[in-house]
């Protein structure tokens, strides 16, 4: 493979699940971690990620400003946050995760909705901010630096004392049959507390994530009650997701 077909593809992949780890992306293009290890460092030299220890993160995923044009798949994401946004109701509690589909949804809430909101994520948090009738509750702990979340024991015994009428959040990977995965094990232990913080939780995935898996679970699929995606309800895509019991939008 040419250098500049690897350097795509990682940035595919980095995009996709806005942060990779060397040795996952070695083994997809089966190659040697060094390799990749200089891939991605002319790829951070050229400002099109940023290098990090063990990995790489995307520029849209750091990146705090209040509109950037590093947000991969912008068009699908939207989709996915003006749908989630009709299951907002005024007054309602709900809680918000981290990651670029679901601060898309944050930026697009109703300025005359009232809400109160509970987050984890520091750009989440800021975008909230800025909406006139919402009410903000970070929640604190360790903050995790590339994914700008808190996580931790503080984090989770702070969720466990919590209740909110619907959850919206992200997910690395997911699997009809594997349900929800990440590479990180101490975010996963955040969304597990989020899930059982929640009445209703509610997956925002891009349909690019579908079919894919990482090695630590999250929960299975029927933990979660809706999964919102950019297509069609009833797309050739979702037809081993219809087999199980959580509505699809």
């Amino acid at each position: 493979m040419l250098k500049e077909e690897r350097h795509q593809t990682i940035l595919t992949h980095v995009e996709l699940h806005n942060r990779v780890l060397l040795t996952d992306i070695a083994e997809i293009l089966d190659v040697s971690i060094d390799t990749v290890r200089r891939d991605v460092k002319e790829l951070d030299q050229e400002s099109k990620l940023r290098k990090v220890h063990g990995g790489a993160i995307s520029l849209g995923f750091t990146t705090n400003s209040a509109r950037n044009n590093n947000i991969y798949a912008l068009a699908q994401k939207t989709v996915i946050a003006e749908k989630a946004a009709s299951l907002l109701k005024n007054g309602g509690v709900i809680f918000i995760d981290g990651g670029t589909t679901c601060l898309e949804l944050v930026r697009i809430i109703p300025s005359d909705i009232q809400l109160t909101c509970f987050t984890l994520s520091l750009p989440v948090a800021m975008e909230l901010n800025s909406k006139p009738n919402v009410e903000v509750i970070f929640i604190g702990g360790k903050i995790a630096k590339e994914a700008q979340m808190s996580i931790g024991a503080s984090a989770t015994d702070s969720l466990s004392e919590i209740k909110v009428d619907y959850s919206f959040i992200g997910t690395g990977y997911v699997d009809p049959a594997f349900g929800l995965t990440e590479f990180d094990w101490d975010i996963v232990q955040v969304k597990k507390a989020i899930i059982k913080a929640s009445k209703k939780t509610v997956l925002l995935c891009i349909s690019e994530k579908l079919n894919s898996q990482h090695r630590y679970k999250t929960c299975d699929i029927k933990a979660i009650d809706t999964m919102i995606t950019e297509l069609d309800s009833n797309a050739d895509q979702l037809k081993l997701f219809r087999n199980y019991d959580v509505h699809l939008i």
